[in-house]
């Protein structure tokens, strides 16, 4: 299974501290109750390596399909005004990642990144109406070969302390490639031009770099 980069230090601390638990339980408590205290450490310790999962997707996409950038749950398929950089009416997906859910951050449509944006805030419940705005997160836009802009939000949970954006502007966007990680619980909203067909509901879930979501048009 391959490992994502984010999570190599991580893996190696609770290794170490967990490795650490585990020897000074053994000096101090019998064989047998030591065993029955230490198995629920490893675990949580194989629980963080599935936590860090990178599978290797492979996009076949066109020019004008958007795809889902992770694994999760769409939570919310509607119309909305975008204030930050659209600014005016757009349709908007959110996909809800739970902490079971792959976290891998992959670019939705194909084209040259024109801006990115950091967002301090609070860490509200990421399925909470107003955590797209109120939530640390990151905006990412993509102007699309067609010349659609496609603004994307990595939203920060109660959970997730932690966002990883790697895209800059003038950077080029490859549908499926990798732009981001969100640690733990968290969500992706992306926002798309009115007339866009959307391919999900509310309810669905989604398979990051792989599954079609919507058409531009």
């Amino acid at each position: 299974m391959r490992l994502h980069r984010e999570g190599k230090i991580i893996l190696i601390v609770f290794f170490l501290l967990f490795l650490g638990i585990g020897l000074s339980i053994f000096t101090f408590i019998p064989n047998y109750y030591a065993l029955i205290l230490i198995v629920p450490f490893w675990i949580l310790y194989g629980f963080i390596i599935w936590f860090f999962r990178n599978p290797i997707r492979n996009t076949t996409s066109q020019a004008l399909d958007v795809i889902a950038p992770v694994d999760g749950k769409v939570v919310i398929v509607e119309e909305v005004d975008e204030p930050e950089y659209l600014k005016g009416r757009c349709l908007q997906v959110s996909i809800f990642m739970s902490p079971l859910n792959v976290h891998v951050n992959r670019y939705p449509v194909s084209g040259k990144v024109v801006y990115t944006k950091y967002h301090p805030g609070k860490f509200l419940v990421a399925f909470h109406p107003k955590s797209s705005t109120l939530n640390e997160r990151t905006t990412v836009v993509v102007e699309t070969e067609n010349g659609k802009d496609v603004l994307f939000r990595q939203i920060a949970g109660a959970v997730a302390r932690r966002i990883v954006l790697y895209a800059k502007e003038q950077d080029t966007a490859v549908a499926g490639a990798e732009y981001g990680f969100i640690k733990f619980g968290s969500r992706l909203d992306i926002f798309l031009p009115l007339g866009t067909e959307i391919l999900v509901k509310v309810g669905d879930k989604t398979r990051g770099g792989v599954q079609k979501i919507a058409e531009l048009k």
